[in-house]
């Protein structure tokens, strides 16, 4: 089956510490069910998360969460077919304000809309080498 990266940015509606622990918590639960693997930057203008795994499940994981109402002006900024993933056995890394990603003020101005793939990418490979080691499960 071959596996693909999609990577999206949302505006968090209602973003506040308990409803990202939720997404997290939501996210890493059916991520470990469906083979995806990824990470999310998150602060409270900007959700940027990027899912890997098996085309159907992430289809599947993008199609829920255009459908989800804790997002806004969903934006998908990269589609591609991989061959290996930025995040094995992450079921979901998260990065919350991270500080190397477009500032607040970038983001206003339309960052998301000018931005190119090998930029977007370049925060997760940044985030992906930073050698941080999955949690492992209780």
């Amino acid at each position: 089956m071959p596996l693909v990266q999609l990577v999206y940015a949302s505006r968090p509606f209602g973003f506040d510490q308990a409803t990202l622990s939720n997404l997290l918590l939501d996210s890493r639960r059916a991520n470990e069910r469906d083979d995806i693997t990824g990470a999310l930057i998150a602060r409270h203008d900007l959700y940027l998360q990027l899912l890997e795994g098996p085309q159907s499940k992430v289809e599947a994981v993008y199609s829920r969460i255009l459908n989800d109402d804790r997002h806004v002006e969903i934006t998908k900024l990269v589609d591609r077919r991989i061959e290996t993933r930025f995040f094995p056995g992450w079921a979901m890394r998260d990065d919350p304000a991270a500080s190397w990603v477009w500032s607040i003020e970038e983001v206003r101005d339309g960052a998301i809309e000018r931005t190119t793939e090998d930029e977007v990418l370049g925060f997760f490979s940044r985030l992906a080498d930073q050698g941080v080691v999955p949690p492992r499960e209780t």
